[in-house]
């Protein structure tokens, strides 16, 4: 084999690594093989059968250049330019946040009260998901929700707003996607549901750092953490029909302070649902009008 040759297993084992000794994976080899895997468009099925296939100059170049980019800890999401969740591909881009797990019980959420109230109701109802992001909320609710729903997925930003659409489309999901800064885009009592995953971490978390290639905006909310959160539960009295419900992510040590920003708003039947781990991570209540 000619010195300059690289192979794919040479350069999966040399990838990881490199990706090992910077200690910025757990899994640098599955790491190494998805950044391969999206730069020749092939599975990963594919890297075990053909080992020993060298890399041409262009194959080369392109791998390397991702290789440099996620050493600088750029999320492997940004370089693929997608993620999963709930079984589902999403694409995702720099102007928005890359999905994550714990969303899931947001959705869960969301669904388990979308049933209760078409139940009371009978008639469709009308679902937000505000500040949508890629859609990853607002496209689940759309595919899982066995009840007759409009579902509208709000942005203040357009270009995530563009990845939004982008995801429905790919997904047929029937998602309106709508421009607006948090809930002044909706009439007022027109939404029996409304959903959100804000931003959430205080401005000098040092957790921040980590979290520096996604965008600021959607992540920080003040001193506290809670400035959107406060701005959300407000805005929703004046858009929430009677009996209407508002669902937050949050933080795992935000929930008692959010459970007492509800309260101090006028829901009722106000709770905290735990994610998977057991910590605390979507905190809602209802608004009662009678």
């Amino acid at each position: 084999m000619p010195a300059a040759e690289m192979t794919v297993g040479r350069w999966r084992r040399q990838a990881a690594l490199a990706l090992a000794a910077a200690d910025i994976d757990a899994a640098p080899a599955l790491e190494a093989d998805v950044l391969l895997c999206h730069a020749l468009a092939v599975p990963r099925t594919w890297l075990y059968a053909h080992a020993d296939a060298a890399l041409d100059l262009h194959e080369r170049g392109t791998v390397d250049a991702l290789l440099a980019r996620r050493l600088t800890g750029e999320p492997v999401a940004y370089l693929t330019g997608e993620q999963e969740f709930r079984s589902r591909m999403f694409r995702v881009t720099p102007d928005v946040l890359i999905p994550r797990d714990d969303t899931d019980t947001l959705v869960e959420a969301a669904l388990r009260h979308a049933s209760i109230l078409h139940a009371r109701c009978r008639r469709p109802l009308v679902v937000v998901d505000a500040g949508t992001g890629s859609g990853i909320v607002a496209i689940s609710l759309a595919l899982e929700l066995d009840v007759p729903v409009t579902l509208i997925a709000l942005d203040r930003s357009v270009a995530a707003l563009r990845v939004a659409a982008g995801n429905a489309a790919v997904h047929a999901a029937e998602v309106q996607v709508l421009a607006g800064d948090w809930l002044a885009a909706l009439a007022g009592r027109s939404v029996d549901l409304l959903v959100s995953n804000p931003p959430y971490i205080e401005d000098d978390d040092p957790h921040l750092a980590a979290l520096g290639f996604e965008p600021p905006a959607a992540l920080v909310s003040g001193a506290d953490g809670l400035h959107d959160i406060r701005r959300l539960i407000d805005a929703a009295v004046r858009v929430l029909r009677d009996e209407g419900v508002l669902l937050l992510e949050h933080g795992f040590d935000q929930a008692v302070r959010v459970r007492a920003l509800f309260a101090e708003a006028g829901y009722a039947d106000i709770a905290t649902r735990q994610d998977e781990g057991g910590n605390d991570r979507v905190s809602g209540g209802a608004l009662t009008r009678r």
